[in-house]
């Protein structure tokens, strides 16, 4: 489980590719204060397990459906990753709930500078959009964000400057692709009222069984 605050950006040193899964070695600092074998690491919002560490860097597999379900066949050397450890039972939860598991990917529409923020448009899927209200959160790349507009298939969250400067998405363009997560809560909430049947207890049901 994490927050979507991200920690650092980390650098992607070497990638061993095939045709459907691959590994990473991710540079990083902050991450390998008291990083364990199996840790849970969110690397642009994907929930990936450490397989090995040295000072320097961790390593990670990339399973086949997270390989074609997000962006991360996309990465080559050098390319910088937002980093996130799962959340500690003992610190503050700065975020909002986000479990590392991506719902689908989105594609930067238009970026616009905007007084001290920084808009982005960013289309996303049909199966994705319906999770998506205004003011609700939502996590791009890993990062925790609040939509603050909505269209059909388009969502509009907002870069304030610590933002725009220690993740990603300040140094992502138009038309690049983003890692999307919606708000597990009201994924929970939708597939709840989506399934719910209509109750059998009756007035008098609850009359003829004593109450």
């Amino acid at each position: 489980m994490f927050t979507g605050i991200v920690e650092e950006q980390g650098i992607v040193k070497k990638i061993q590719k095939s045709a459907s899964s691959m590994q990473l070695s991710i540079q990083a600092d902050r991450i390998l204060e008291d990083i364990k074998l199996g840790d849970s690491i969110s690397v642009n919002g994907v929930c990936l397990t450490v397989i090995t560490f040295s000072q320097t860097e961790f390593t990670v597999d990339v399973m086949p459906e997270t390989f074609h379900a997000t962006t991360t066949n996309l990465l080559k050397n050098g390319s910088a990753v937002n980093l996130e450890r799962a959340m500690g039972a003992n610190g503050r939860f700065g975020g909002h709930f986000v479990s590392g598991h991506v719902d689908g990917v989105g594609t930067i529409l238009k970026k616009r500078p905007t007084a001290n923020a920084v808009y982005i448009d960013i289309t996303v899927p049909e199966d994705v959009s319906h999770f998506c209200i205004p003011k609700g959160s939502i996590t791009v790349d890993g990062t925790s964000l609040t939509i603050f507009e909505k269209s059909k298939s388009t969502i509009t969250v907002s870069l304030i400057p610590h933002t725009n400067k220690e993740t990603v998405l300040g140094m992502k363009k138009e038309r690049e692709l983003v890692n999307i997560e919606c708000d597990m809560l009201g994924k929970y909430m939708y597939q709840y009222v989506k399934n719910k049947k209509e109750s059998t207890i009756t007035q008098d049901f609850l009359k003829q069984n004593g109450f």
